[in-house]
């Protein structure tokens, strides 16, 4: 990867009556950084950024967020034109390789993908091993990472073929790890991958397949769960995201980078908020309840707080939200369901577009709101929304992966710290304590 960040000025910390010199540098969209690389070496002293906040940990050409206008780019491309023309692979071609595919690159890519679905036989072996009652998460991140013991090639952090096979292996086998996490934890026989259908018709197809009857793939569904996987893509550097860089700084192999990644989604403050958005909507319960729970919410004293609402980087509008509005309403119309859960969110939704308040405060429904309300509807129980996130996520994360190898001013990550504990002291013998 070429650097491709440019020094446009400089920015003066006074420490002590001192003046020092920091450059401040600027990319091709968003805010400038100041660079404190040199801080320490030059003055002693650190930033201490709880969170990293205010800090950024590298440099990215993949995907730019701008949380005060709404927008989503992936390789420059709005999340609202791939997800409403694209593909799921298509993207992941883009997200690797920087460009959208031609024909041929496209044909030769899929078809990469679609001949590396099948997972080594003695991994089939490896789920017995977990209780029926684990978490899909749970089963996911110990699987994913023991994939380094199947496919352990020292080369891959050095040779561009090795990298190129590694990420075609995660991606190609994801839905199929996800989709026995699925069966497992029903009970259910495992399902084989089918080749002549797409990434997501396939996905779909081990999930709610059975042996004992054939099961259909709607185009509809299918169109759903494709938008849903590129929505769920990548989105800059996130915590998981940073975990996989951080793990992989290391020069740590990338079945267990991505096993960092998943580890870390799965934090209820992080991939959880889908699943936190439907349990709110089943403690609403009924159409009738949801002005009290309006009120409870508009309540600074109430602890009852509305999940799938706003979003701590998007100011204005989520764009994923607005094309996932459209694909919930067209799976809704689709399967026609009595549900009185969704039945809750359709009115719910219609309500907090209209009200006042919370247009003031601009919470508008999020891609978390409306991602428990279509995943909900195709049948998967709120414990797979995580494990489906980290299936999407996988493309965004293999890819920051791949670029921070490419990256010459790559290092393994250290974070500084303020220690707060005891003054040296001496050790006393037990004897004498």
């Amino acid at each position: 990867m070429d650097n491709n960040i440019k020094n446009v000025g400089s920015a003066k910390i006074i420490i002590d009556d001192k003046t020092f010199d920091l450059p401040v540098m600027r990319g091709t969209l968003g805010a400038p950084g100041i660079d404190v690389r040199a801080l320490h070496k030059h003055t002693g002293h650190f930033t201490f950024d709880p969170g990293f906040t205010s800090t950024c940990s590298t440099e990215s050409q993949i995907t730019f967020i701008d949380g005060q206008k709404g927008k989503l780019l992936h390789r420059g491309y709005p999340i609202e034109q791939l997800a409403n023309n694209s593909t799921f692979l298509e993207v992941a071609y883009l997200m690797i390789n920087g460009e959208l595919p031609n024909i041929t690159q496209n044909e030769k890519f899929t078809r990469t993908i679609t001949e590396h679905t099948m997972l080594h036989d003695q991994v089939e072996q490896f789920f017995h091993g977990y209780r029926r009652d684990s978490h899909p998460m749970a089963m996911m991140c110990g699987t994913v990472g023991a994939l380094s013991g199947f496919y352990h090639d020292e080369a891959h952090t050095t040779v561009d073929e090795a990298r190129d096979i590694a990420m075609h292996r995660l991606i190609a086998k994801m839905p199929t790890i996800a989709a026995r996490c699925y069966k497992y934890s029903i009970g259910q026989p495992h399902v084989y991958p089918n080749n002549e259908l797409s990434y997501a018709e396939n996905f779909l197809h081990m999930c709610f397949s059975v042996p004992a009857e054939k099961y259909k793939v709607s185009k509809t569904i299918a169109s759903a769960m494709d938008k849903i996987f590129i929505l769920h893509a990548d989105h800059e550097q996130n915590a998981s995201t940073s975990t996989v860089r951080l793990a992989g700084s290391s020069g740590a192999n990338p079945y267990a980078c991505i096993a960092a990644g998943i580890a870390c989604l799965w934090g209820p403050s992080h991939g959880g908020a889908n699943e936190a958005c439907l349990n709110m909507l089943r403690e609403i319960g009924s159409v009738d309840r949801i002005p009290e729970y309006i009120e409870k919410a508009k309540d600074k004293q109430d602890p009852f707080r509305l999940m799938g609402f706003g979003h701590r980087v998007y100011k204005n509008f989520d764009p994923r939200s607005r094309v996932l509005q459209k694909v919930a309403h067209e799976v809704l119309e689709e399967l026609d369901l009595d549900n009185p859960i969704l039945a809750v969110a359709k009115e719910l939704e219609k309500i907090a577009l209209e009200d006042e308040y919370f247009a003031a405060k601009k919470l508008y429904p999020n891609v978390d709101f409306y991602s428990g309300i279509v995943l909900s509807a195709l049948g998967f129980p709120t414990s797979m929304f995580t494990v489906l996130f980290a299936l999407a996520r996988t493309v965004g994360w293999i890819s920051q992966w791949n670029e921070m190898l490419e990256d010459p001013s790559q290092k393994i990550g250290r974070p500084r710290q303020l220690y707060s504990g005891e003054l040296e002291r001496n050790y006393i013998p037990i004897s004498n304590r």
